[in-house]
């Protein structure tokens, strides 16, 4: 379906400008530690403003794929002929978990956090909240996405490795965050920002992909799928 690989490729395309954005606001700060300083540290240093830009641009990207999950569910190529095309629960939560991925990047994006060696105030503290919500949201979503798709199908793999992933370095990033001190603190934040990202990138690219235009309740070449 046409509308379904137009939203994945333009979600795909607010993936690669956020992804350049970001660069773009690290490569700008020279006086800060990016093994123990977050992404968000450097949104609120002097040249880093580029760095929201990117945050809520994601969360556009992001938003795109809402109504995309639902039409996908829908096309699943191992339904009987003639079954009905209902989204599920599974979908349907997954839709909503994308929407707070989506909604947390939205309001880290416009409430910043405080400057580092500085009191948390109440903007900080929503924003880190908010934060943490988005990156427990999405590997959930993407986890019930990969039940959604074709047995076998590559994609799903992928989406279970990133979810996984993701899920192992947010406890590493909460292990540090407390008992460990903040130690690589950053660094366990990155890698766990390209998962996610990566995550979401398998999701749009999917959606883009030519083997979406199944008809509903027929059965496509399977050895195509995979």
């Amino acid at each position: 379906m046409p509308g379904i690989r137009n939203n994945g490729a333009l979600a795909l395309g607010g993936i690669v400008l956020a992804a350049l954005l970001t660069v773009i606001g690290h490569a700008g700060v020279s006086d800060l530690d990016p093994v123990s300083l977050t992404v968000s540290d450097y949104a609120v240093s002097d040249s880093g403003e580029v760095i929201h830009v990117a945050m809520l641009l994601l969360a556009a990207a992001s938003a795109v794929l809402v109504p995309t999950l639902g039409r996908l569910d829908r096309l699943r190529s191992d339904r009987p002929a003639g079954a009905p095309a209902p989204l599920g629960r599974g979908g349907r939560a997954a839709q909503w978990l994308l929407g707070v991925w989506a909604g947390g990047l939205l309001v880290s994006g416009l409430v910043p956090t405080n400057p580092p060696g500085t009191d948390m105030g109440t903007a900080a503290y929503v924003h880190r909240y908010a934060s943490v919500i988005a990156f427990v949201a999405l590997p959930i979503a993407g986890w019930l996405v990969a039940a959604r798709l074709p047995a076998g199908d590559r994609a799903g793999r992928w989406l279970r490795a990133l979810t996984v992933t993701s899920l192992l370095l947010a406890v590493a990033m909460a292990w540090s965050a407390y008992p460990g001190d903040r130690a690589y603190y950053g660094l366990i934040e990155r890698a766990l920002i390209l998962a996610e990202v990566g995550l979401l990138t398998v999701v749009a690219a999917y959606s883009s992909s030519w083997s979406i235009s199944w008809r509903a309740a027929s059965v496509t070449e399977p050895e195509r799928l995979g």
